[in-house]
């Protein structure tokens, strides 16, 4: 959904707090763009050195690029842990976790007097007790003067886009989950995801009203985040608007079909095929130009929010942003060539209604955007094509038409079809890698009511065609390979137990949108598609197919859509009447059946959060509820792609 100019986003408002500290934590809201800042080096943007440690450079990456940084007058920017040269001059601004390391290092630098003052600011709140630990330390050495003063920022997420967060914590789901997960462990886990959602609700400035399913993860993180706001000193002085921020709070365990899907749009694509975090994007391409063709690896740096293709075509289906660039990339080829045309006097068509001298001054100012434009569009171009080759190798579609049937109830009547057909496409050892099948297995055991029997012939169809060689007589399988069918195999175990202990939620089907055109006959468009250009791999790019299908993200509403929509919407006999309804300006839980005897106002602003991790199709398939008067963010503990989830899950068969 397209913001407007005046829109405050999460990323924007961290972007601010950010841009505060790095001015020393005075007011710096003049200085918010590039055009208005004052030189580095000059009285009001000063030179310093940026000390963070590994989260808080996490936390800086996606905001602020080297140049940008240079900018707001950092001319270093170190680890903390690391061994640092002494700079006494230069004050150092320190962005770090409030831990008993960092403190005991920073005061070994104020104490050796590696720089000037040090302004410190904390990721999340110092606790009393180690600021005084923190202050005896400083005062011992005689350097507190060397202090310049101290701040919890509250930025402790990592902002990926103007709509998108994590909270960067690794293996998730398996820890939540894992059968020695204690008490205490849990206790502490679900207070460090309270304190990350805090740091949300903090820099947004608004206080939200927090909605989530009775028990377990989702609750503990809720009752913990709304004493957070409802205890902190200033955060309730904000005015209260009239339409107050959603805030959802969903388990992972209530979906587990989304994680491990194959996708079909082109973000989500990138994510799945190929090596992707933190907006950075890595494949290999073979270089066949030298007598000797070498692999070469490519490293983009994407920039979601602000490169007008990607920002356009990330939740579209992948075949339509094929399309998209070929057409883009001739459209940028041709107005180039005009102006160099035009430039060189070639141009045999002269404007009537401008001088020569006018015109050849517009074309020359215009040419570095345009340049630029094709730069970026070339760059997807590389992408698009690194997902397509991955995508035919692998016959993705195949994969995905299939979870589709499965996921959409195709094969409710049949579980003697739906069996065949997976025992069909993961017992043939030239379709998909064993991840693919993997997936697809869990999925068959998600969506069916597949006998134990049956779920372990699949499985045993997938070691079985893995274990085959290739026509040339090599193995199928490296040593990474049979470490991912092992755990898959465990994975396909775990599910089994939860099945048995009736914990897997039933029902874990999409929503289609259009009932009257159901997912097959778009699915069989993909396919068509995908022979088409991979048959014609060589113009792939120049022309996309003449026809573009609607795939699951358009199609198909998750189970996280459907819950935001219906507490979106207020619907009755839904998620609305069973969640619990928090609002920390009201004392206890709030009823929501006495709620529905007023006029509630209308919802602007959503965050949906999954505790256990999250992943791109999630993140846009949510989108499909959002709209010009409704904007929905999307965060989680962590951010996953389909064979990290499924390394998880294995960890716990």
């Amino acid at each position: 959904m397209a913001l407007t100019p005046t829109s405050v986003t999460l990323k924007t408002a961290q972007l601010k707090s950010v841009y505060r500290m790095l001015a020393f934590n005075e007011d710096a809201d003049s200085f918010d763009d590039d055009f208005s800042l004052p030189p580095a080096g000059s009285s009001h943007n000063q030179w310093k050195i940026l000390i963070y440690d590994a989260a808080c450079r996490s936390i800086i990456s996606p905001l602020l690029s080297v140049s940008q940084l240079r900018r707001r007058g950092v001319t270093l920017h170190l680890l903390l842990n690391s061994e640092r040269e002494p700079i006494p001059d230069v004050p150092a601004v320190y962005f770090c976790r409030p831990t008993k390391e960092n403190l005991a290092i920073i005061a070994q630098d104020c104490a050796k007097g590696l720089y000037g003052r040090a302004h410190l600011n904390f990721v999340t709140k110092l606790e009393r007790s180690m600021m005084e630990d923190f202050a005896k330390l400083v005062v011992q050495t005689g350097s507190l003067e060397n202090v310049a003063g101290l701040h919890d920022q509250y930025l402790d997420f990592v902002c990926l886009e103007q709509q998108l967060f994590s909270l960067g914590k690794k293996n998730s789901y398996a820890l939540y989950n894992g059968s020695g997960a204690s008490e205490q462990m849990m206790e502490s886990e679900m207070t460090q995801i309270a304190y990350g959602l805090f740091s949300v609700v903090a820099t947004v400035g608004k206080v939200p009203i927090i909605r989530c399913p009775k028990g377990g993860a989702p609750e503990m993180v809720a009752r913990k985040l709304y004493k957070m706001i409802a205890e902190h000193p200033t955060l309730l002085r904000s005015k209260s608007s009239l339409h107050r921020p959603l805030l959802v709070i969903l388990d992972r365990n209530a979906d587990l079909i989304t994680p491990i899907h194959h996708t079909s749009t082109y973000q989500a694509l990138i994510d799945d095929m190929l090596k992707h975090n933190a907006n950075r994007v890595e494949f290999d391409v073979t270089d066949t130009a030298s007598k000797r063709p070498k692999t070469i690896t490519k490293k983009f740096d994407l920039n979601p929010d602000e490169d007008p293709f990607y920002s356009r075509h990330k939740f579209h289906p992948f075949p339509e942003a094929i399309e998209s660039n070929g057409t883009d990339l001739q459209e940028v080829t041709v107005k180039e060539q005009s102006i160099r045309s035009k430039a060189t006097g070639k141009d045999t068509i002269p404007d009537p209604m401008a001088s020569a001298a006018t015109d050849l001054a517009t074309a020359v100012d215009s040419l570095p955007a345009l340049l630029e434009r094709k730069k970026q569009l070339e760059v997807h171009t590389s992408i698009l094509q690194a997902v397509m080759n991955q995508v035919a190798a692998r016959d993705v579609p195949q994969f995905f038409e299939l979870e589709i049937s499965l996921s959409t109830g195709a094969y409710k009547n049949d579980p003697t079809g739906a069996k065949a057909e997976v025992l069909k496409l993961a017992g043939d050892p030239t379709k998909g890698n064993v991840e693919d099948k993997l997936r697809l297995v869990l999925v068959y055991v998600l969506t069916t009511n597949a006998k134990t029997a049956d779920v372990d012939e699949v499985g045993d169809a997938v070691r079985q065609a893995m274990e085959t060689k290739t026509d040339d007589g090599k193995p199928r399988l490296d040593k990474q390979g049979k470490e991912v069918l092992e755990s898959g195999i465990k994975a396909i175990g775990y599910l089994k137990q939860l099945r048995a202990m009736h914990m897997l939620p039933m029902a874990s089907t999409f929503e289609a949108l259009d009932s009257h055109d159901g997912g097959a006959g778009k699915s069989d468009m993909l396919s068509s598609f995908m022979a088409k250009a991979t048959t014609q791999a060589s113009g792939l790019l120049a022309k996309a197919a003449d026809r573009v299908t609607s795939m699951l993200g358009k199609t198909h509403k998750h189970y996280a859509t459907r819950v935001v929509e219906n507490l979106c919407e207020m619907q009755l006999n839904t998620e609305d009447d069973d969640y619990l309804y928090l609002d920390p300006r009201v004392k206890g839980d709030v009823d929501v059946a006495k709620l529905r005897m007023m006029n509630r106002a209308p919802i602007r602003e959503v965050t949906a959060f999954v505790v256990g991790g999250g992943c791109y199709s999630e993140y846009q398939n949510l989108q499909l509820v959002a709209n010009e008067r409704r904007t929905i963010s999307y965060g989680s503990t962590e951010l996953l792609d389909a064979g990290e989830f499924l390394g998880q899950l294995g960890q716990l068969g």
